[in-house]
């Protein structure tokens, strides 16, 4: 006889469900990590720093002027510039200052011996014709007439100009670059008087005034 659809399927083996190994540790989910979950929250590199704000400008003004009595020990001419004094110059330092002045058109070499004077001091050096310079002698000054400036009868070298209103620590050296002396020359005058100004302010010595000998409204440099 035949046998039925019945008994066939007894017949057949059970199938056994497939199992699936384990995943190795490494595999399997991980519980959520408390720190990285914040970094994605703020953007994964932590909170921004906020912008810094721009250093202020540093003042312009004659404060930043390292400007001392000198005393003019000796002049002689430039070996190399006819136009150009070059002078050993006490300023209240270790040793003198060698300093080269383009005043010989103007002032006598008899009258640059031995003599006081103001002297700007935070000049960056300069070669002049094969020379270094190491300040300014400081004087008043049309295109037709020059005159050193006159320190106060009782002062010495190295002795400070002040300005009152204008305080400050002056530069170590003026940066050349930055145009500062040439900012602040503009507004020095020689008064009716005689007497040097800044802003309409005298420039004092021991609370004396510095002058000019005879010039009388005209620049300094």
């Amino acid at each position: 006889g035949t046998t039925t659809a019945a008994a066939v399927e007894k017949q057949q083996p059970a199938q056994v469900p497939e199992v699936k190994a384990a995943a190795p540790q490494s595999e399997q989910a991980q519980p959520p990590n408390p720190q990285q979950q914040a970094k994605k929250k703020s953007g994964g590199g932590g909170a921004k720093k906020p912008p810094q704000a721009a250093a202020p400008a540093a003042v312009i003004d004659v404060s930043r002027l390292d400007m001392r009595v000198g005393f003019i020990r000796t002049a002689k001419l430039h070996p190399d510039a006819d136009g150009l004094y070059l002078e050993e110059i006490d300023c209240g330092e270790d040793a003198p200052r060698q300093v080269i002045s383009g005043l010989v058109k103007h002032i006598p070499i008899a009258e640059m011996q031995e003599r006081p004077c103001v002297l700007l001091c935070n000049l960056k050096p300069a070669k002049m014709r094969g020379i270094m310079s190491h300040a300014m002698v400081m004087c008043a000054s049309t295109p037709e007439k020059v005159e050193v400036l006159a320190p106060p009868a009782d002062s010495k070298p190295g002795d400070k100009v002040s300005i009152e209103g204008f305080v400050g620590t002056p530069d170590a050296q003026l940066n050349p670059k930055k145009k500062v002396f040439e900012a602040i020359q503009p507004d020095f005058l020689v008064s009716p008087a005689g007497n040097a100004l800044y802003k309409g302010v005298e420039w004092k010595i021991n609370g004396q005034p510095i002058t000019a000998q005879t010039m009388r409204g005209c620049g300094i440099k």
